[in-house]
């Protein structure tokens, strides 16, 4: 059964006076164990739910919705299985101390896969989880490999593990599709082997249907964790000869480029983006990949529709690696719009290391390298930067005081030209 945490006002389940504190128990008879069971069991247009109310009543609602119609309950999330491996580059193993306890989970749980596109390493399941996942049809999931050979991987994970094209090649034949991701750290999993997995994975195209090459985040507090290096500008302009050279090959081979690599290699060896229809579909964008060529796709849009701002000044709080992006941005909507839109970079001196991206900055870290600056009135923060759905950032600082330790309004956007013009418009609506 599942607690109901909230429900939607005006939705078919206030309509049916549903309230927090209740129990769904099952759906036309079927019992609800957790989130999946309740999305999948509410596809259909005629329902029963079996209520246990606060007060112990049990309740019988039958009625019918438009099959894609939601009923407006939310639960609370349950928590995620923990991962078991000891991988040389896991991000939440070089976390400093203090920080609050949700983000030192390392999470491996195949549910989260499925409904929030979670990556897992694939070692974490049992064959009662293999049989729900197909049995339930559960896909895509998204999976990371990091290497196809069993030594390699083993390595990687911090302890003996198997080669994952047997379980890939299971979950295929029952009809599962994914998306694979591979964290390349230098001298372990690059060169030779990555050419071996990217082949490896190619060859279960299209049930496979996408790799990210990603590389190693470093912080600087892995204490007595295995030394990794970071990868040079020229390290990065190798891996990306040699996917690209490999989606000329897939092209050809199935029609799709089939492997990208993360916007960082890029970046970080200075070498002109790809188009972006050259990213196909985006399925890897929440992984890093595309970013950059669908930023620019958006500038030209908004460059192209006429506006005068002359009246707005505005900061943007951004990280190290947006920067020069963001820059560029901003100094092409100025001069099209007579605004004055100012980029501040916040260098990540919280987690130290090779941190730069504007999601892992921190509220002190804003602050410490902003206080005492000549800051406009309001300030313009990433959404990525808080917790999802709240106004508070990655150490607990929430937006409202970083506004009164800075004297400034905050405002929270999408990180994106389009997020930036539209609050600038609206803005200057309301102000006028």
């Amino acid at each position: 059964m599942l607690e109901i945490e909230s429900v939607d006002q005006g939705s078919i389940a206030d309509q049916l006076e549903l309230c927090c504190g209740d129990f769904l128990l099952a759906v036309n008879g079927e019992e609800v164990h957790d989130q999946i069971d309740y999305e999948l069991l509410l596809r259909g247009e005629a329902l029963v739910l079996d209520i246990e109310k606060q007060d112990g009543q049990l309740w019988e609602l039958d009625f019918e919705k438009d099959e894609d119609e939601p009923l407006g309950l939310h639960f609370g999330a349950s928590s995620p299985r923990q991962c078991r491996n000891l991988c040389q580059f896991c991000f939440v193993r070089q976390l400093p101390d203090g920080m609050r306890d949700s983000l030192y989970v390392r999470d491996d749980d195949y549910r989260y896969s499925y409904l929030y596109g979670a990556y897992i390493s694939l070692t974490n399941l049992s064959e009662e989880d293999v049989s729900r996942i197909l049995r339930q049809q559960l896909s895509p999931l998204y999976a990371s490999v990091h290497a196809t050979d069993k030594t390699v991987r083993s390595s990687l994970l911090g302890r003996p593990v198997e080669s994952p094209i047997p379980l890939l090649k299971r979950l295929i034949a029952g009809g599962i599709q994914l998306h694979t991701q591979i964290v390349l750290c230098p001298g372990v999993n690059d060169g030779a082997v990555l050419d071996q997995t990217i082949d490896a994975l190619a060859a279960l195209y299209p049930e496979i249907q996408t790799l990210a090459v990603v590389p190693v985040g470093l912080t600087g507090h892995r204490h007595a964790l295995p030394k990794l290096q970071r990868f040079t500008a020229e390290q990065c302009r190798e891996v990306i000869t040699l996917i690209e050279t490999k989606q000329q090959c897939f092209i050809r081979q199935c029609g799709s480029r089939f492997v990208f690599a993360a916007d960082e290699f890029y970046l970080q060896g200075q070498v002109d983006f790809p188009d972006l229809a050259d990213y196909e579909k985006l399925h890897q964008i929440e992984n890093g990949v595309g970013l950059v060529a669908l930023f620019r796709h958006e500038e030209q849009e908004v460059l192209a529709e006429p506006a005068d701002y002359s009246d707005c000044r505005m900061g943007i709080v951004t990280g190290r690696s947006a920067a020069g992006e963001l820059s560029r941005f901003s100094q092409r909507f100025n001069q099209h719009t007579g605004s004055r839109l100012q980029v501040f970079v916040v260098d990540n001196l919280f987690f130290a290391g090779g941190v730069t991206v504007a999601g892992l900055l921190t509220g002190h870290d804003i602050v410490e390298q902003l206080q005492g600056q000549k800051l406009p009135d309001i300030l313009l923060i990433p959404d990525m930067m808080c917790r999802e759905g709240q106004d508070v950032l990655l150490d607990d600082m929430t937006l409202e005081g970083l506004a009164e330790t800075l004297h400034v309004e905050i405002a929270k956007i999408p990180p994106s030209p389009w997020g930036i013009a539209d609050f600038v418009a609206y803005y200057q609506d309301v102000t006028a």
